[in-house]
């Protein structure tokens, strides 16, 4: 099944076509974002910057978007230069290309932090194979719910390895 994506973000338009049936979905955690702004040179940043493609999606709920911006507008984790209207607009641009999901039902607690127990529940609700994150420990059990945690560079290599 095709899926046409058209985006408007700064002024520009695109318009991408998806084969969902082999598209892979994942949940990034915020720890991944923080670390596309604070380097351009790491996996995190080239897998954001992969956004949008053919190749995967990723699902987002409206308390890990609460959670993105609470926690990407803090001066540490803002680049030199980056405005905090800046960052919100580049975060709502992220959310455009988001598959949006309503969780109606909580597992938590499942794991030891809160905010973790909120990311699984995207991944779980979402049907999202992957998190993608840097804090891949903290989602230990998550394979109960058969959700990988997954660090960015290894996501990358299994990208590059799927055919």
């Amino acid at each position: 099944m095709l899926f046409l994506a058209k985006r408007v973000a700064f002024g520009y338009t695109s318009e991408t076509k998806f084969n969902i049936s082999s598209t892979v979905r994942i949940v990034l955690d915020t720890s991944v974002l923080v670390a596309a702004a604070r380097s351009r040179n790491g996996a995190s940043f080239q897998l954001v910057s992969m956004l949008p493609t053919p190749r995967f999606d990723f699902a987002l709920t409206i308390a890990l978007y609460t959670e993105w911006q609470a926690v990407l507008t803090r001066p540490e984790h803002m680049p030199p230069g980056v405005t905090v209207a800046a960052a919100l607009g580049y975060l709502r641009y992220l959310a455009s290309l988001a598959h949006l999901q309503d969780v109606h039902f909580l597992w938590r607690p499942f794991l030891r932090d809160p905010d973790d127990d909120m990311v699984l529940e995207c991944a779980t609700t979402s049907g999202s194979q992957y998190i993608v994150t840097h804090n891949v420990k903290d989602f230990r059990r998550a394979s109960e719910l058969k959700v990988q945690a997954i660090k960015p560079a290894d996501f990358l290599t299994l990208l590059r390895n799927k055919p």
